[in-house]
């Protein structure tokens, strides 16, 4: 069974020959969908409650579900995929319209519309009929999501149509006045004295980091190393030296802000690890004698007496005065 245009048809299939044109159709399709489901389509048609809107709702998650059955089953109802087409095509088109236009979008709707159709082919395993308009709520989602998808996919290819009565036309030749040189100059100069600026104080704190915070840097920023080449030539864990370009990145950019803001800069140099691991080794060393580490100058042992004994007199004179 072929399934009529419905760019080139006019309206859709409902809104030319109404109840009885689908009736038709759907009399076509009764071996393909089985008698159950073909008489369940039927009953939704033949209520006298329903307008033209609620039965191509209803009618068209019936196919829908038709569809999804059949390709789970490795197959396909090309009858059901096609009455949706007729079906909902004219008023999807409308939507996809809607959509383009709300965004200024040059983009010919019925291309968009293909690619929706392509979508709903692509994925009937995510369609859920437990509502009786559920194709509609789901195919407005796909609309959306398709419109955008293809916009994003205009503005990444460099692809956006411009009309050609919005150029607007150039002057034949470039107009130049004294005022305008001086306002050039003279921003073209503000420009550089701020840049130079910026340079400055970027160096004042580059040079307050450490000496392994310089380093990283000057391999990532200025020799191009990639941060695993730059990890093994500092022979530290890449891990690490992500969180090292990190935190001097971070103190130079803390350092400039609090300058412009009228403070005192705080750049400090981070630590080197390697002398922590030293000071750590003497520390933990068998042959240290520990004692060497202590205070054992007549000046403390005075003044740690002198602390015990008023100690001593104070919980004598609070006894005495309990015994009172």
């Amino acid at each position: 069974m072929q399934a009529t245009d419905p760019f080139h048809s006019g309206p859709s299939l409902l809104a030319e020959g109404g109840v009885p044109r689908l009736r038709e159709r759907l009399e076509d399709m009764r071996g393909e969908i089985g008698r159950a489901e073909w008489k369940r389509i039927q009953d939704l048609v033949d209520d006298p409650e329903r307008d033209l809107e609620s039965i191509r709702d209803a009618v068209s998650t019936r196919l829908m579900e038709v569809f999804k059955g059949a390709r789970s089953q490795q197959g396909e109802s090309r009858g059901a995929f096609g009455l949706l087409y007729e079906l909902n095509g004219q008023h999807l088109l409308v939507q996809v319209a809607a959509r383009l236009r709300r965004y200024s979008s040059k983009a010919d709707p019925r291309d968009v519309l293909q690619e929706i159709f392509f979508n709903v082919y692509r994925y009937p395993h995510r369609f859920n009929s437990m509502r009786e308009d559920a194709f509609r709520v789901w195919s407005a989602m796909i609309v959306r999501n398709t419109v955008l998808k293809h916009l994003r996919s205009l503005s990444r290819g460099g692809r956006n149509e411009l009309n050609f009565d919005d150029v607007p036309e150039q002057s034949a030749r470039d107009t130049y006045s004294p005022v305008s040189g001086a306002i050039e100059t003279e921003s073209r100069d503000e420009c550089t004295r701020v840049f130079v600026t910026y340079l400055q104080l970027y160096l004042k704190f580059y040079s307050m980091l450490s000496e392994r915070e310089r380093r990283a840097l000057h391999l990532v920023e200025v020799d191009d190393y990639s941060y695993r080449q730059a990890s093994e030539e500092l022979g530290i864990k890449l891990e690490n030296l992500k969180m090292v370009i990190f935190r001097a990145r971070r103190k130079i950019h803390r350092s400039m802000r609090r300058v412009f803001e009228g403070l005192s800069p705080d750049c400090r140099p981070a630590r080197d690890p390697r002398s922590l691991d030293a000071s750590r080794a003497r520390c933990e060393s068998p042959g240290r004698d520990m004692s060497a580490d202590r205070d054992t100058s007549p000046e403390r042992g005075t003044s740690l007496q002198t602390k015990l004994t008023e100690r001593g007199s104070s919980k004598a004179a609070r006894a005495s005065e309990g015994g009172a």
